[in-house]
């Protein structure tokens, strides 16, 4: 048996064990993804009537021994508590699977309509509604304000990160970030400087300043935002405008290329066009701040109540979930699970994810499950 084969193996026996491990309060169903080191899965509360979980959740789960960047990320969500526009965090558990070994799971926000990577799949290559883009823009720029306000750096703003739950005149969705993972301090101490030199994020949203000089800060979040912007105004990926599909390799080289932007069509409004020229700037300083965008005219004279998230925050009309990223099927959109090998620095070639991140110290879960049969 090959490598390969033994790992898929392996991995397919840590998800089907995982399967069997409930927690205290909830219940496991359905995999809605799976990845190189772990699984997303949809979940129930055992009392839905309960005032600290909703009846549906998303719970993702690692093996406990490879879970350090899924912990990292639970740490982050516990210091952006309070902003309607991130994805919600109902606590931490530990399982232990009908094979004894340990799954640490991160209970979260059930996102019923999909990715904002799903809805632009589906507007096959047109794009979304401007007012759409609008009110999803106006939801994100709310999110970063939070992040960017609590000392976080994003480094990984993309489509596939941003959850659509829906509003509360059921009509439409509400725009919320997801997946931390990646995320970093805005400010670095100087004995951390150093780790600083990584590339976090994926390649096509990465700003200039990163490729260059391996420098995400706030300004760089504001460059990924430009270029969600631009895929949800024209369907096309922000290299990508020519309908040509271009490797990691020759977007790198044009972010390098000083002389190079990204191309804003001219089927765009005014407000649009000057709203992604703020943010599309190659030097980090010349850009507009969040601050700024939020009082852009692109994002004004919207109805409060298109921002106010459902009850339930669920839809009948979908359950579809956490759509692909790089490392995980069509149907997860969490992607921050990495083995401790790779938790320095690791390339990858086929999609052009580019992560760095310190191994956290691995801590205890708030809560321990052991099955009943145990």
């Amino acid at each position: 048996m090959s490598q390969n084969q033994k790992r898929k193996y392996s991995i397919q026996f840590e998800q089907e064990s995982m399967m069997d491990s409930d927690g205290v309060s909830w219940l496991r169903g359905p995999i809605l993804g799976k990845g190189a080191f772990g699984s997303v899965f949809l979940a129930t509360s055992r009392n839905p009537k309960s005032r600290f979980f909703p009846p549906t959740m998303a719970v993702k789960s690692a093996e406990f021994s490879a879970s350090a960047s899924l912990q990292k990320e639970k740490e982050i969500l516990n210091n952006l508590l309070g902003c309607p526009h991130i994805v919600q965090c109902f606590g931490d558990e530990t399982t232990f699977g009908t094979n004894g070994e340990m799954v640490y799971n991160v209970l979260l926000e059930y996102a019923s309509g999909g990715t904002l990577a799903d809805s632009i799949k589906k507007s096959n290559g047109v794009g979304l509604p401007e007012h759409e883009v609008r009110l999803y823009t106006r939801c994100i720029l709310e999110g970063l304000c939070h992040v960017h306000d609590c000392d976080y750096v994003h480094c990984d703003l993309k489509p596939d990160n941003v959850l659509l739950v829906p509003n509360k005149t059921g009509a439409g969705f509400v725009a919320k970030i997801g997946d931390f993972g990646l995320a970093k301090r805005g400010r670095q101490s100087k004995k951390h400087k150093f780790l600083s030199d990584y590339l976090r994020g994926t390649t096509m949203y990465l700003a200039p300043e990163t490729v260059i000089d391996h420098v995400q800060e706030l300004p760089s979040d504001v460059w990924s935002l430009g270029c969600v912007v631009l895929e949800m105004l024209t369907g096309q990926k922000p290299w990508n405008s020519l309908n040509q599909k271009l490797n990691s390799k020759q977007v790198l080289n044009l972010i390098s290329d000083d002389k190079s932007l990204p191309e804003i069509p001219s089927g765009v409004s005014r407000e649009a066009r000057d709203f992604l020229k703020g943010c599309l700037v190659r030097k980090p300083g010349m850009r507009l701040t969040i601050e700024m965008l939020l009082y852009h005219p692109f994002v004004q004279g919207l109805d409060d109540q298109e921002f106010e998230v459902a009850e339930d925050g669920t839809s009948e009309e979908s359950s579809s979930s956490y759509a692909a990223d790089s490392e995980f099927s069509s149907d997860c959109c969490y992607s921050s699970f990495r083995s401790e090998e790779e938790a320095d620095y690791t390339v990858e070639d086929d999609d052009g994810l580019f992560q760095a991140s310190k191994s956290p110290k691995m801590h205890r879960p708030s809560v321990i499950a052991i099955p009943a049969d145990a």
